[in-house]
């Protein structure tokens, strides 16, 4: 399941259980539909209640990552599980988008806003 709230040029996500295709399929739409109103976008991911994902949204996530390489401004990761914290690490090598991470949402939107 996904959850998806838009204010101006911040789309803030989470992502509740298994992440499926259909759930992506979502991001990416809403994603597409914020660019049209700006040229550069911030976002949230809150992968707090994620416990895994298809192995098709793997191989979609690094298709959207290089097809979205320039359209994020800063991206802000929450996450208590180490081992998505490292696979956050991994778009960074796709994107010119300031990527941190972080274990509570207050912390990530403070960020967000800031300069």
């Amino acid at each position: 399941m996904i959850v998806i709230e838009e204010e101006k040029d911040l789309l803030k996500v989470s992502f509740y259980a298994e992440l499926s295709l259909a759930d992506f399929s979502e991001f990416e739409t809403a994603v597409n539909n914020e660019l049209r109103s700006g040229p550069k976008l911030k976002l949230l991911l809150n992968l707090t209640k994620m416990s895994g994902y298809t192995v098709d949204v793997a191989w979609e996530d690094i298709r959207f990552t290089r097809v979205h390489a320039r359209d994020f401004r800063r991206i802000a990761v929450v996450t208590g599980s180490l081992w998505v914290t490292w696979l956050g690490w991994l778009p960074s090598a796709f994107t010119d988008a300031e990527i941190r991470h972080f274990e509570d949402t207050a912390a990530a939107n403070a960020w967000l806003h800031g300069p």
